[in-house]
């Protein structure tokens, strides 16, 4: 039996436990209230936050950090736009000092984004690994974004990350998860937080995710370009615990035949 208490078991990172397994960002929305909207709604505790954009006060970034209540909600510093391995480790560390500057002294949580290809946005997995052992050495808690391969994922434990965000399909395409065979094998052999990250476009892939044995979700896109973003966010979290809970309760075995939901025994003859 899936007590409450074990249902509702926090999830822990680098020490830091979070009761919510959905994480989502601060990007795409068209206002800043609706962002704060569908945070509240979500009900997570960790939200990302692109540090160069915030730095140059692109576009639906400027007033950010003071939007967000930084007592209440964990900053995932990331470092999206970085197209190489040296970028991205200062970047990491401009996230670190922006974190402090939001009063989380110590936060040394870095979402790592290495991606040259701006038309796919599919992450560089030589310069992920080289940026994670860089990073890792100098006292980060890495949380890398990869495409769902298997091996990277276990490199990227070796080295000392703190989970791996494998794609279940490119970012901000909402096509699902396409990745699940190869998802599925690195939440097998992880020894580490498994969060899926991109792609998940609605709350039953979210839930998908989650009933596979993934320890968490981020989502963005799907909440910020939905047609009510706060009530998205809503369906979102909501989906995350149903997914966990159907998890740790155990699916059905799948089977080549029917199997009657109604006992043979006793029937009335004609």
């Amino acid at each position: 039996m899936v007590s409450t208490s074990i249902a509702n078991a926090p999830l822990t990172i680098a020490g830091r436990s979070f009761q919510s397994r959905l994480f989502t960002g601060t990007g795409k929305y068209p206002t800043l209230q609706q962002m704060q909207a569908s945070i509240e709604r979500s009900g997570c505790e960790m939200v990302t936050v692109a540090v160069r954009r915030v730095q140059s006060a692109a576009a639906g970034h400027a007033g950010l950090m003071e939007a967000i209540d930084w007592k209440r909600i964990w900053m995932l510093p990331n470092t999206a736009g970085c197209t190489d391995a040296d970028e991205a480790v200062r970047v990491a560390r401009l996230g670190r000092e922006l974190a402090k500057l939001a009063g989380q002294e110590d936060n040394n949580f870095v979402k790592l984004e290495v991606i040259p290809d701006s038309r796919h946005l599919l992450p560089d997995p030589i310069g992920t690994l080289e940026a994670a052992e860089r990073l890792v050495q100098e006292g980060f808690a890495v949380l890398p974004y990869i495409n769902a391969d298997p091996l990277l994922a276990q490199r990227l434990e070796d080295v000392g990350c703190a989970t791996v965000m494998p794609l279940g399909s490119p970012i901000g395409s909402g096509q699902g998860l396409n990745n699940a065979a190869n998802i599925g094998l690195i939440i097998e052999n992880a020894g580490v937080p498994v969060v899926v990250d991109a792609g998940i476009g609605v709350p039953s892939e979210a839930a998908q995710a989650l009933e596979m044995g993934a320890d968490a979700v981020l989502v963005n896109s799907a909440i910020a370009l939905a047609g009510d973003p706060s009530a998205m966010a809503e369906a979102m979290g909501q989906a995350v615990q149903a997914g966990r809970i159907a998890y740790l309760a155990g699916r059905l075995p799948k089977r080549n035949q029917a199997s009657a939901s109604s006992p043979s025994e006793g029937l009335v003859s004609s």
